[in-house]
């Protein structure tokens, strides 16, 4: 099959997850310059308009950003309007798996557990005393847990909503699942092995997702044949509901009695030395530079 002459890596953002994004970026730039490709950094700064001239002279953009500014379907449909190939899904599968709360229905409505949940806005009192604690708050169109806090008590509430109201205008409201924390990556709808994470801090949260020996990664994880079997099924099974494209990564949480709580699918996973997406394709026999070359050839082939 013939490949992409030139690729442009985009990267950084305005987002809150800006840096992630340059280091998932820079280290696509040199696995695809490893394997023999010409390549063009673009670092996103303000507007889409400002890269156009930047694009022209690409066969495909490998799409290195994070969070919103990457995977709300945004730059997804910029690239469409152009006729530009780029990695990741497609606008409309993006949008739905950076809604927090469209993704839990959709994963509900196929018989698939997601913890209960409830969406507030700035204009809505939350009775904390109707409330079953602990809980999760988190802004409902975030990424790598950006504004997420674990609640105890009602007295911690108040704090964490305005936490999460800083970064998004709806927030989740979400049942906490004691429990272990599993990880899926798929590629081209098959699942890879499943990861457990083991965080230093209660929940995988920004610091243990992002620095170095926060958190210990059990892959392949040791749930047995049956559960491992039963989890990659979900995850490819949410992967071709949810329309998602190229690859993605399912997250879940793994209660004390064995049940599987789904609680979302990022279409661009991190791609950092502590990235659970090269974690789990080095569990599959892939090196760095196969599983970012087996993303180009996805979506070269479409």
């Amino acid at each position: 099959m013939k490949k992409p002459n030139k690729i442009a890596v985009l990267m950084g953002g305005p987002g809150e997850e800006r840096e992630i994004s340059l280091k998932s970026g820079k280290a696509i730039q040199l696995a695809l310059e490893a394997i023999g490709y010409e390549v063009l950094g673009i670092t996103l700064e303000n507007t889409l308009g400002d890269i156009i001239s930047d694009l022209q002279s690409v066969d495909l953009v490998f799409l290195g950003l994070h969070g919103s500014t990457g995977e709300n379907g945004t730059i997804q449909g910029f690239f469409e309007s152009l006729g530009i190939i780029y990695t990741g899904s497609d606008p409309l599968s993006s949008a739905i798996c950076m809604d927090k709360n469209i993704s839990k229905i959709i994963a509900r409505g196929c018989k698939v557990i997601t913890p209960d949940w409830k969406i507030v806005t700035r204009d809505q009192d939350l009775d904390g005393g109707n409330s079953e604690f602990p809980l999760v708050t988190k802004p409902n169109d975030q990424g790598s847990t950006v504004g997420l806090t674990i609640v105890h008590d009602e007295s911690e509430l108040g704090s964490a909503l305005d936490l999460a109201f800083k970064y998004s205008s709806s927030v989740m409201v979400e049942q906490f699942i004691a429990g272990r924390e599993l990880t899926v990556t798929l590629m081209g709808s098959e699942a890879y092995p499943v990861c457990e994470i083991i965080p230093s801090h209660e929940l995988y949260d920004y610091e243990c997702k992002y620095t170095s020996g926060m958190s210990t990664y059990v892959c392949p994880a040791d749930i047995g044949l049956d559960l491992t079997e039963r989890v990659q099924e979900i995850s490819e099974r949410l992967f071709n509901v949810l329309k998602c494209r190229h690859y993605s990564r399912a997250d879940f949480r793994l209660d004390h009695e064995d049940n599987l709580w789904f609680l979302e699918m990022n279409t661009l996973p991190g791609m950092t030395d502590t990235s659970l997406a090269p974690i789990t394709a080095k569990a599959a026999g892939l090196s760095f530079n196969d599983l970012i070359e087996c993303i180009v050839l996805q979506a070269w082939s479409e």
